[in-house]
């Protein structure tokens, strides 16, 4: 495993913040999952979390902790030969103007027809680097900077579950109805993040997502089998 030049900060009583450097890549990403993980398998009792971020890992003991020398050092010894494990997501989403109601205000502000946005959209496979400001919102880099766009000098009050929008340089999706400023081109009909399910959130940081344009049509049945527990979100896995 390529290793950094971290940084080790006590973050409160319990927890020390590890930070990699401040540059949003796919390098430092699976740098980052890869300590997570071999921090998972340690199987440490006094780990009681390991919450990762774009550039970080939050690591917080059960106790006091005065641990940073024994992180340095695990980071530094361990030796990683396997690739993560990653899901591949295709993820459905109507593009018609009544769900991508910033889709007008793009088209004139980027100097791209609806279609070529869709298309530019849709073509790209995105990474997952986080998974906030919601639980299960879901932070997609990788896009095409043909489709950059600012976010809404005043966030929208109420953003619907299931949207999908552009923030800057991003896109990400609504896992539920709340205010957002993101520019919203879209709305998928699959639920991300159930507090039901065993696993709340289908997708983890990581992982892949590609989208393909379905019609309203569609979005209306694949709604009703969403609802009724029979659609089957298509997945891949990569060992």
């Amino acid at each position: 495993m390529k290793t950094y030049n971290l940084k080790y900060k006590k973050f409160g009583e319990y927890s020390i913040l590890v930070e990699w450097p401040q540059i949003i890549n796919e390098k430092i990403l699976n740098n980052i999952l890869l300590f997570k993980s071999e921090l998972d398998k340690k199987n440490n009792v006094k780990i009681t979390s390991c919450k990762t971020s774009y550039n970080s890992l939050l690591v917080t003991y059960s106790d006091h902790n005065n641990k940073i020398s024994e992180l340095k050092s695990f980071y530094n010894e361990i030796k990683i030969s396997k690739k993560l494990k990653i899901d591949k997501w295709e993820i459905p989403v109507c593009y018609e103007t009544e769900f991508g109601k910033d889709l007008n205000l793009l088209e004139k502000n980027l100097s791209l027809t609806i279609n070529k946005i869709i298309s530019i959209h849709s073509a790209k496979q995105y990474t997952v680097y986080n998974i906030g400001f919601l639980p299960g919102f879901l932070y997609l880099g990788g896009m095409d900077e043909r489709i950059y766009h600012p976010r809404k000098e005043k966030p929208a009050m109420n953003v619907e579950k299931g949207s999908v929008g552009i923030g800057g340089s991003q896109t990400g999706i609504y896992p539920n109805n709340s205010p957002g400023g993101w520019q919203i081109i879209g709305k998928t009909p699959i639920d991300l993040f159930d507090i039901n399910r065993n696993n709340p959130c289908l997708v983890k940081p990581g992982d892949k997502i590609s989208f393909h344009s379905i019609s309203k049509k569609e979005f209306q049945l694949i709604t009703v089998q969403e609802k009724s527990g029979i659609y089957k979100l298509k997945k891949t896995i990569n060992d």
